[in-house]
Formats: structure tokens, sequence, C-alpha cells
């Protein structure tokens, strides 16, 4: 491949996007999945709906220089009235732009806002000539056909990209893993814990298949843990609440426990090594000192006691994974149990991974046990073996398999080409070969 240009892989998100090359390690740019247009906030249409025009050579380029500067001429006029993630944010934050949203729980809900974004990763921010380039995508689980065909309409139609391939974000996710040790046979059967800003997918995965009727969806994700921490210093009176302040306190200081009854017992006997302080910085340039206390194991522990923080969602997300994999197959399920792959920035906490084994491997016990107990002992189990794989890519695991797998030989293979969306239309688009899938890895 080395005589070919890299591929280019794009994880669009509910709360952030990330944009690189397949081959890398990480993503060359995270960034909201955000976008000021001109006029008010919010809204479907936004201002200058209808088909945008697609050049958006980077204000800092004068004519000619850097790669954008012949896309211009050869697209036609340039369309500079928006802005995309943290420069979207900066703006909106001024007068004339209003910020928008294109994609909620995972799926785009505003396509010429999408376009947009899209023209902007492309064109200012990776600085590529898509004609020179195969696009790998990634989708949530369950996401419609139709939300498919209009990504291809955009790619091939709008940005004439050289190929296209669009993957689940949960296979990806899966592919991630095999950088961790415990990962002995590169498999995609297993169990995506997939956990980010907006919303938690179990998702049991067979053979690179997608078990869609097996699939759950958890009201809890990252958000409400950051909200949690903000109603807690809320609650105690702290001179900074912000959501800001709460979300730093989020990442730096939380962390998952074994038991919050002995971890309670523990702050109060050790409080100068358990409590912290957090040195949160105002807009005036002061700075706020803010205590951080029981919040630091109390909000990862929504995920495994819903109770406290939600009364409409109850079951933790132990109990969870082992319905999903309990309504799978059953020839299926103990490769299942055997790999539960996390995903998302909101699987990060400390001690998270052994704490979610620890009660599946409860729950599976029990059932084991209790079935023994009714056949007597003329059936003895073998076990099970419940493991969560932990590893290094974990914040951005759909980007890295994407990456992973848009550097394999076979990947050009499995795109669709301009030609062959040319010859049969967007419905070439509703199945795909499916990458590293049995005999391919």
């Amino acid at each position: 491949m080395s005589n070919q240009t890299p591929a280019v892989v794009m994880d669009n998100g509910t709360g952030y996007s990330k944009l690189g090359f397949a081959g890398n390690d990480s993503p060359s740019f995270v960034f909201p999945t955000a976008i000021a247009t001109k006029g008010p906030t919010g809204g479907a249409g936004g201002s200058g709906s209808g088909r945008p025009a697609i050049a958006n050579k980077p204000t800092f380029l004068t004519g000619g220089a850097g790669p954008t500067g012949h896309l211009s001429g050869k697209r036609g006029t340039e369309d500079l009235d928006f802005f995309i993630g943290d420069e979207a944010l900066t703006a909106a934050s001024g007068p004339g732009y209003g910020v928008h949203y294109p994609i909620r729980h995972g799926q785009v809900e505003n396509w010429d806002h999408m376009e947009r974004f899209w023209s902007n990763s492309i064109f200012k921010y990776l600085r590529v000539e898509p004609e020179d380039h195969h696009f790998l995508l990634t989708e949530p689980p369950l996401n419609p056909p139709e939300n498919r065909e209009n990504t291809a309409e955009i790619m091939f139609e709008s940005f004439n990209c050289a190929g296209l391939y669009i993957a689940v974000q949960a296979v990806l996710a899966l592919a991630a893993s095999w950088t961790s040790s415990k990962v002995q046979d590169r498999s995609l059967t297993g169990t995506v814990i997939d956990s980010g800003e907006g919303v938690t997918h179990v998702i049991p995965v067979a053979e690179g298949y997608v078990i869609g009727s097996s699939i759950k969806s958890i009201p809890i994700a990252g958000r409400d843990i950051t909200y949690f921490v903000q109603s807690l210093l809320r609650d105690r009176g702290e001179p900074d609440s912000s959501l800001k302040t709460a979300e730093r306190i989020k990442e730096e200081f939380c962390y998952v426990c074994p038991d919050i009854v002995k971890e309670f017992a523990r702050f109060d006997r050790e409080p100068d090594d358990r409590f912290k302080k957090y040195d949160a910085k105002q807009a005036n340039g002061k700075t706020t000192t803010v205590d951080v206390g029981y919040e630091r194991f109390l909000a990862p522990e929504i995920f495994f006691n819903p109770e406290i923080y939600s009364s409409d969602f109850l079951t933790p997300l132990p109990n969870i994974v082992d319905t999903v994999i309990q309504t799978s197959p059953i020839d299926v399920r103990r490769g299942l149990y055997k790999n539960i792959v996390l995903s998302g920035g909101s699987t990060l906490y400390k001690d998270f991974g052994r704490r979610l084994q620890r009660d599946i491997r409860h729950l599976v016990d029990a059932r084991i046990k209790a079935s023994e107990a009714r056949a007597g002992n003329a059936a003895k189990s073998g076990g099970l073996d419940v493991q969560v794989i932990t590893h290094r890519r974990q914040r951005h695991g759909p980007w890295f398999g994407g990456s992973l797998l848009g550097q394999t030989p076979e990947f050009r293979s499995y795109c669709h080409t301009k030609a062959e969306y040319d010859e049969i239309g967007p419905s070439i688009v509703r199945r795909f070969a499916l990458l590293g899938g049995p005999g391919s890895t």
C-alpha cells in the first residue's frame, strides 16, 4: 500500500468526531460534532439550507497556497459562512451565529449540516483531495439503510471520493481490542459496550455480524455522570458547580470502587488521602478551589446502581450485558462472554472493567449453580469464562479499529467505487462485504 494514498477514516459521533488516516495510531483531529451557521441556534434547516457550496478554502490560506487552493477554483463559489468543531462553539458564543448538532443518538438528523461538516473536515482540516482517497466511515448499530444511501450520495456526488466503506462502530471496536495482550485470537465475535457522551449501547457481534435483535441501549452515559457530579457539588454548596468544572472533576478524579459501603467508610477513615481539591479557573482569571469528595466513586457507580441517579431506569449495566448475551443464539454465547470489549470515553474509569467482569461473573455463576441444583448431580457444568477486555485504544476504539482495517491490503477490494455507484446508484451501499470477516483476518 506504500505507493497508494492512505484511506481517510472518519468516525462521527454524537459528541465528538474523530478524523485521520488509516495506519495511524490516533486520529489527527478530535473535535465536537457541531456546526455554527449564520442565524439563530437550533432548528433543522438553519440558514442557507438546500445544497451547500462544497469548497471551504481555509481562511488562513492565500489564493493558490496549499492543497485547497485549486479546489475552490474548480468547485465554484466558496462558502465560508459556517464553522465546525471548536471553532463553531467559539463563533456561536458571539453574535450572528447559531450552533447546531447534526447527529443525535448516533444518527444523522440534519443532512444539510452534515454535508457542510464533512466538507470542512475534508478540505479545511484533513486537507485532502477526496478523488485520491478511499473513505472509511462509521455508523451506529441498526442505522437505517436510507441513512447509508444518503451518506453515499454525499460522498460520491458532492465529494467524488474514490471509494467508500461504511463500517458498524461495534465491529471496529472489536478489531481495536486486538491490541490487548488478553486477546489471543483475532476474533470478530464478542460483546461491545460502547459508552460515549449521549448513550450507552451493549452490542453482541457474531463473526462480524451484529445480532440486531439482542442490542440494548441504556440511557446513562458521560453526560449523565457530569450532571450527577454537578448536582452533588450544588447540594454541598461548592463555590463553583458549573458543568465545565463538573466535567473536569469527572475526568480527573473519578474511579469505580468494588463496594460503595466500604468506600464511604474508607473516606471517613482516611480523609486526607481520599478527599481532593480542584482549582477551577474563572472567566475573570481568578481561581476558585472546589472540594472533591464522595462523587469520586459515586458518579461512575450510576452504571452499577442506577437508582442513585434515576427513578426511571433501574437495571445495572452487568445485568443488561448478561441479558443481551442470554437473548443471543445459544451457540455464540460462550464467545460473547469470553470477549466483552469496552469502547468510548465513559468506559475509561479506573477499575471499570474489573468491577464489570466480577459482577457479570457473579450473575453467571449464580445461574449455573441454580441449574445444577435443579438437575441434581447429573449435570455438572464446566463453568463459563467471563472476560472483560480493556485496552489502550479504548477512547477512540471505533476510529482505531477503522485505522487498522483501512490499512490492510484487501481494504480497497471491500470498498464501493465511484464507477459502481454511477452504474447502480445509492442502493449499492445497502450491503458491504464484511471487513476482517471469517477467513480474512
